[in-house]
């Protein structure tokens, strides 16, 4: 059996362009002219402010070169130049933002739908994965995700792309104005710059993929706690719950301490580098001046081009980071994605369609593990509109049989019919919509309790949930309750008693209106008088549809028209109640036992 869990092997390159081309077309998306024309012309905008961006030193220049002409007649020179500085920069403005307001559609539907694709996903991985991972772990990996995209999309194409462009412009326009030495000193610190920058920011990479781990777990660690509130308070755990997650958050400190410090030792590197160059460049620049080659506007044009290629410069490291930070999370939510899925529907399934719900195991042999079988080659029918029980110690393999009906897993051998048709050769979603079921723990979503009732089936109108709400026997109670249906039920269903949950859990069912019903020991957690009501109920519900009931306590399912007692994961006894008493087996001794113990 395959393992349903995310890939641990990474390729050569997991967050760099593998994941940029697999992000490509959300950005570019195909079936969205309207989105690819806003990419274009925020480009568009790009490209202008770049240009007067580039410009503006010249006029800088030449209001400096006229100011130190005594003529009068350079005055109006000089003012025309600044000017033109300050239109050039207000207009450099505008375009940044045109830019920004073009764009942020695109930005936002990439998000949405890369964020849709991995909700749908998970919803899709099969039951191991959702068991062997930590709830708390896989939310953050989405929402770093997530997160990332914007200002990844932002730097990529809107600091990263304009500065590579300014970078050759500038080079341009020093070879042409200065020569070639200022050119080469330029590009050798440039590089220098970014050689440095990308050395320390991949081992600081490693020191903040350590700290996200840590965050995680200290996250899980809460939720986990959080979501056990009531067992915590039962063992009087607070201390511990305390001190398991201090040590996680510890941990997470210390490792941020020293992703920052690290932060330190890049900045003031970067920053050495960049002010060698200042300095360097100003000082031929005043040379040159001093030889009569150059003007004192000269030494400003330099001054300030060098200013506007530092200020992007300045930021490659915090660009650098964050886009190989965003490409992580990125790359670990794609493998959320790509998680390939332990069941899945064979090309083309059919639809099941039942006419008679009967339901056959034919020899199943299914084990979690592979080297520890649960079920031993187990046969059964459930007849059409009967009512078999299923009973047997724990550990017999009573509720697995629910989880390969509703083909959680895939047995490893053998074969399950619903009117004779595999369920493994039919779609998933209409295997589903043909079982109902009311489980041990009935959970709830944290909405109201006819949001939960209608939960059953998509579009339910109010009509169908009083009507399952009175043949579940709740709706007395919702009526008496002063917002009615519209009662919030509480994370859980915690506002709601345990003989509640299960009448809405009930009603549910009911509204989905299945022909075939899964009891999976509906009762076991209520009191004996709840149980009785719940039990009389659910006898009622279950008239002409196929049910299965899985149970512990053996009164509960005394009057089932057939009782199937599993040892082992095989089938030991079979029969009505009667004949298995009769039979002094398995069944028989069981029965004694919950007798004299009251377990009846």
């Amino acid at each position: 059996m395959p393992p349903d869990n995310a890939s641990t092997a990474r390729p050569d390159d997991p967050e760099g362009w593998a994941t940029i081309r697999r992000f490509l077309p959300y950005l570019w998306p195909a079936d969205n002219r309207a989105l690819r024309r806003r990419i274009v012309g925020a480009m568009l905008f790009v490209l202008l402010a770049k240009a007067t961006t580039l410009a503006l030193p010249f006029a800088y220049k030449g209001a400096v070169d006229a100011m130190t002409t005594p003529a009068n007649e350079a005055m109006m020179a000089a003012l025309a130049f600044v000017i033109a500085y300050a239109a050039g920069r207000l207009a450099a403005v505008v375009f940044d933002n045109l830019r920004n307001i073009t764009f942020e559609r695109v930005g936002q539907d990439a998000t949405r739908q890369l964020a849709e694709d991995t909700f749908v996903r998970l919803h899709q991985l099969s039951l191991r994965f959702h068991l062997s991972r930590r709830t708390g772990e896989v939310t953050k990996t989405i929402d770093r995700g997530t997160k990332s995209i914007d200002i990844m999309l932002y730097f990529l194409l809107f600091n990263i792309a304009p500065t590579a462009i300014e970078l050759i412009a500038v080079g341009v326009i020093f070879y042409l104005n200065f020569g070639w030495e200022l050119v080469a000193a330029t590009a050798l610190t440039v590089a220098a710059y970014i050689t440095v920058t990308r050395k320390i920011t991949e081992w600081r990479n490693e020191l903040r993929r350590r700290m996200n781990e840590l965050d995680g777990t200290a996250l899980a660690r809460s939720v986990d706690s959080l979501l056990n509130y009531e067992t915590v308070k039962y063992f009087g755990a607070e201390h511990r719950e305390h001190a398991r997650y201090a040590e996680s958050a510890r941990s997470f400190a210390e490792a941020a301490v020293k992703s920052e410090n690290s932060l330190g030792l890049l900045n003031i590197t970067q920053a050495v580098i960049m002010n060698l160059l200042m300095g360097g460049a100003m000082g031929f620049t005043v040379w040159q001046w001093s030889r009569g080659v150059l003007t004192t506007g000269d030494l400003v044009l330099v001054n300030t081009y060098l200013i506007q290629l530092f200020r992007p410069l300045d930021m490659l490291g915090m660009v650098y980071r964050t886009v190989r930070q965003g490409l992580i999370d990125m790359a670990e939510m794609f493998r959320l994605i790509d998680t390939q899925s332990e069941v899945q529907d064979l090309p083309g399934a059919p639809a099941l369609v039942v006419r008679h719900p009967v339901v056959t195991f034919d020899d199943v042999h299914f084990g979690y593990e592979e080297d520890r079988e649960i079920l031993h080659g187990l046969s059964f029918e459930v007849p059409a509109g009967s009512h078999v029980a299923i009973v047997g110690p724990s550990g017999a393999g009573k509720s697995t049989i629910g989880r390969l009906l509703f083909r959680f897993y895939d047995p490893q051998a053998g074969r399950i019919l619903i009117d004779g048709q595999d369920i493994a050769q039919v779609t998933q979603a209409s295997l589903r919509a043909q079982i109902g079921i009311v489980p041990q723990d009935s959970v709830l979503f944290n909405d109201t309790i006819g949001y939960n009732i209608a939960y059953g089936r998509d579009g339910a109108s109010r009509e169908q949930v009083i009507n399952a709400s009175r043949d579940a026997a709740i709706l007395p109670f919702i009526e008496k309750l002063p917002d009615g249906l519209d009662t919030e039920v509480g994370e859980r269903g915690l506002k709601l008693s345990g003989g509640e949950k299960q009448r809405v859990a009930i009603a549910r069912t009911l509204v989905k209106d299945p022909p075939i019903l899964l009891l999976d020991e509906a009762t076991s957690a209520l009191d004996s008088r709840t149980e009785q009501a719940i039990l009389a109920t659910l006898r009622r519900v279950s008239q002409h549809r196929t049910t299965l009931a899985i149970a512990h306590r053996l009164s509960t399912i005394a009057d089932a028209d057939r009782i199937l007692v599993l040892d082992q994961g095989r089938l030991a006894e079979s029969g009505t109640h009667a004949e298995l008493l009769g039979a002094r087996g398995l069944y028989a001794e069981m029965w004694a036992r919950q007798q004299a113990e009251g377990g009846d």
